[in-house]
């Protein structure tokens, strides 16, 4: 007896998933709505107007919630678009105030997000552009983590909308804000998701939503040149380069996509990079490592290397992390870094350490997925004592 197998049926392919209108642009936004018949082309600019408002400003999570919105077109927004929130899978609070969230946007997409009281104006958030990171610089806990993907601008913008709501400041604040500033320099290096990144400043920037001023908005690199213009021309954000040393065989070894962009390269991008003043000034980061980059002929190095840029320097005290190979400098070291370069003009603030019972500090960031939670390291560290 001979079976014949029929094979002409195939499984239909899964439905993609609703688009999240927390991450659409102005433009984005009008022309999704035309396109999912939501609204005549003639109306998509104020119907825009109206779901934009209630997104960014109110910061609700429910089309329902839109009351100058007609039931009908409510239903046929709830049809084609969600507003969903991404999970929280594990929100923690450091002892000086400092909250981490563990946000899961998809399977197996974990980012991690800070937000640091007392920043800037009032606070500021640190958010995530990647999951994981490619650059590998040594001292950094999040470089030992592969990339996973590029963050939508939906998934950056989440951030944001978390923190906000954690803080419970909805509808946006015109003062008195707790969420001052924004900066990217949690996971993943920024100008490789550069249209992600500029469209995410876009939405959280606008003055009818988020509303957060673009000379609020840091944007950090580690020196990916060819995007340094199109950064400052497509953003106007304020731009921080994670520096580190001083002459190229050491930030070879410390920032290894130095080895690309080498110094020279580099400081030409900063020096041309859009907007550069006195009122806008380029802000170098410089994490303090014990006995490689934190001597006194470093710090005049320093000077001489961004001599004529309009700049200040962010000394960062070395975060440990398990397995790290560096130390902090200790203390009296990094004052008498600082003191160099301010008397060479320089600002330069030594950042306090904020959040790092929690892992929560700058350079310590990786996603749970990737690593032993800091809660199960210290039940461990508890019971072992």
């Amino acid at each position: 007896m001979s079976v014949t197998l029929d094979l002409s049926r195939t499984v239909a392919p899964a439905r993609p998933a609703p688009v999240n209108l927390s991450g659409l642009t102005r433009t984005g936004l009008r022309q999704a709505l035309i396109d999912a018949d939501v609204c005549p082309p003639e109306k998509a600019k104020m119907r825009a107007s109206q779901v934009w408002g209630w997104i960014h400003h109110f910061g609700v999570t429910d089309f329902a919630a839109m009351t100058n919105v007609a039931k009908d077109t409510q239903a046929r927004l709830a049809a084609a678009f969600t507003l969903n929130r991404p999970e929280i899978v594990e929100r923690q609070v450091s002892n000086d105030g400092t909250r981490k969230w563990l946000i899961r946007t998809a399977p197996g997409i974990e980012i991690e997000t800070v937000y640091i009281p007392d920043v800037g104006r009032a606070g500021a958030l640190c958010v995530s552009s990647q999951v994981g990171c490619t650059l590998n610089c040594t001292f950094c806990h999040t470089g030992t983590q592969k990339l996973v993907r590029n963050l939508t601008a939906a998934e950056i913008v989440a951030q944001v909308q978390v923190a906000r709501d954690d803080l419970e400041e909805w509808p946006s604040p015109r003062e008195d804000r707790r969420l001052s500033n924004i900066v990217f320099m949690g996971m993943g290096e920024p100008l490789y998701n550069l249209d992600h990144v500029s469209d995410a400043i876009d939405i959280i920037s606008d003055n009818e939503g988020i509303a957060l001023s673009r000379r609020r908005i840091t944007v950090s690199t580690s020196g990916v040149v060819p995007q340094l213009t199109p950064l400052g021309d497509r953003t106007q954000a304020m731009l921080a380069i994670s520096l580190h040393a001083t002459n190229d065989d050491l930030r070879d070894v410390l920032v290894p996509l130095n080895k690309k962009y080498p110094l020279a390269q580099l400081m030409d991008g900063i020096r041309a990079y859009p907007g550069i003043s006195n009122a806008r000034r380029v802000t170098f980061e410089y994490v303090m490592l014990k006995g490689v980059n934190d001597s006194p002929e470093e710090a005049r190095a320093l000077v001489r290397l961004i001599e004529g840029i309009p700049a200040k320097v962010n000394l960062i005290p070395f975060n440990p992390w398990p397995g790290a190979d560096y130390e902090c400098s200790d203390w009296k070291t990094i004052e008498r870094f600082a003191a160099i370069l301010n008397k060479a003009g320089y600002a330069s603030p030594i950042r306090t350490p904020r959040g790092r019972d929690i892992l929560a500090a700058c350079g310590q960031l990786k996603s749970e997925s990737e690593k032993v939670r800091a809660s199960t390291l210290r039940k461990a560290e508890q019971a072992a004592a």
